[in-house]
Order: C-alpha cells, then structure tokens, then sequence
C-alpha cells in the first residue's frame, strides 16, 4: 500500500479542509510579479517572503485563502520536496496586482522539513487544495541531519524543543552531551517570567532530568504541575563533572535560588 500526503498532514493536526498545497520553484524572477525568486541557498526569511506575496488575479489565487499552506519546492522531474508549513494570519496589503499576507512558520510536520519528498502530478499546477494533495504519493522521508550541539553555556529549549531532542535521531549529539553532566538548570515560565532552579545530581544526569520534564511537563514538581509547560523555556545555570561532591552541587543550587529570587517570586517552594 502506497504511503499518500493525506495521513501525514492528518498525523500532524492539519484538516486537509482548511489547508493549501504550494509548491515553489526556482527562478530568477518571478514571472507572474516580476519579483526576485527563490535558489537552492535561500534563506528560510527569503523564502518566506517569497511566499506572503502572491498574485491579486483570483484565478491564480484564492479570494480567502485558508489558514494554513503546506508548501513545498519543486526538486526536479516531477518531486517536490516539504519545505515548512506556514499560518496564513490575513491579508495585509492589495495593490490591484499583488497581494501579501501575515505569514509565519508553524511547528506543524516540523519533524518532515526537508526531508519529506512527495510526486507532484499537476506539474503545471502550482497550489491546490490539501484535500486534493493529499492523495499525492510519499516518495520518501530522507533522515535528518544531525543537528549541531550548541553548547552548554548557550542552550535554550521550549518545551517543544526539549521534547525533540529527547526523541529525535537528529539531536542524538545534544542527548550524549547532556547525559555526560550534572548540574543546575533554569526553567523560566515565559507567560509570567517566573523561574524554578532545579538539580540534576548524584547517579541522575541532566539527560535523566530533562527526559521526565519532556515526557509529563512537571517532573515530578507539585508546583509546576499548575503551570502549563508550553510555556516553559529550560537552559543550563551550571554543569558538573558527574564526580562533583554533592555539597558542590547543592551550594550552586542554593545560590542560583537566591540570586535569581525564585523562592519569593518564582517556583521554588524550598
């Protein structure tokens, strides 16, 4: 049985009902706006751009386009391969000739970017319907790339983020990193700034830590159980050898709370 676009969009939270398929190509200038296309090295912000500008002719494009575009760049012959999903927010500006929208990236078939080919069949047709796409066949999903760690010192997740990296192939570098230390963390609740300093000591890694946080939201933590952790944001304070005395660890985690204030004005309840 041949694997279509449709579970995939499905899978991923997108109603096929309220969605739109584009695939880009690479041009110099666009030749319906006459605009500077996109190349093989443009940028995420270029192609973004290229894509909130669309034609004001309404055979080429929808009066109300829906909210969410699945778009894709043509790869030779007839495959296409995903490049992001993006929230349509409305429109913005029409001069008679083009229109642009508010767009942004969403998280949707983050996992897929890149690596998500699919056969085109309309190769003259450049947007359609999800509901149409959808029964476009998958050709592949490439592996993903390693992504590079980045360092302890300059680490920062959203709990998205920190799910990611705890399940993904692509982060196996950032999860041997992170199992290789213990050590003081932040998480900053970012709908009110405030912080909880937590601990990652003794046989328990950073890895070990950050892997119930991803897995319930709270690890554990009866205050943070009423926080919602899509809010959360988790960075390292401080690493460890994991031989570091334990006193060593507990001294760092008592500063930290005090100079962050997380006791009085955070989650910290001890």
């Amino acid at each position: 049985m041949t694997l279509t676009l449709g579970p995939l969009l499905i899978d991923a939270g997108i109603d096929p009902a309220n969605a739109q398929v584009i695939r880009h190509a690479y041009v110099h200038v666009h030749e319906e706006s006459g605009l500077r296309g996109i190349h093989a090295d443009s940028t995420d912000a270029e192609i973004l751009e290229y894509t909130r500008t669309q034609s004001s002719n309404t055979r080429l494009f929808p009066v109300a386009p829906p909210p969410l575009w699945v778009v894709f760049i043509r790869e030779g012959g007839d495959q296409a391969r995903l490049w992001s999903v993006v929230e349509n927010r409305g429109e913005l500006t029409n001069d008679g000739t083009l229109r642009t929208f508010d767009v942004a990236q969403t998280a949707h078939m983050e996992d897929l970017r890149r690596r998500l080919v699919v056969r085109w069949r309309s190769p003259r047709t450049w947007r359609m319907s999800a509901s149409t796409a959808a029964a476009y066949p998958v050709i592949g999903i490439a592996d993903a790339e390693p992504v590079p760690f980045p360092g302890f010192d300059r680490l920062t997740l959203s709990y998205t983020e920190l799910q990611a990296v705890m399940r993904e192939h692509r982060y196996a570098s950032w999860r041997t990193a992170l199992a290789s230390v213990i050590g003081i963390y932040l998480i900053t609740d970012t709908s009110d700034g405030r912080h909880y300093v937590g601990k990652a000591d003794g046989t328990e890694s950073i890895r070990q830590r950050w892997a119930e946080y991803a897995a319930n939201g709270h690890g554990g933590n009866v205050e943070l159980r009423r926080v919602d952790p899509a809010h959360f944001r988790f960075s390292l304070l401080r690493v460890f050898d994991p031989s570091a005395p334990t006193h060593q660890v507990d001294a760092a985690e008592s500063h930290f709370k005090f100079a962050l204030d997380s006791r009085r004005h955070g989650l910290n309840r001890n």
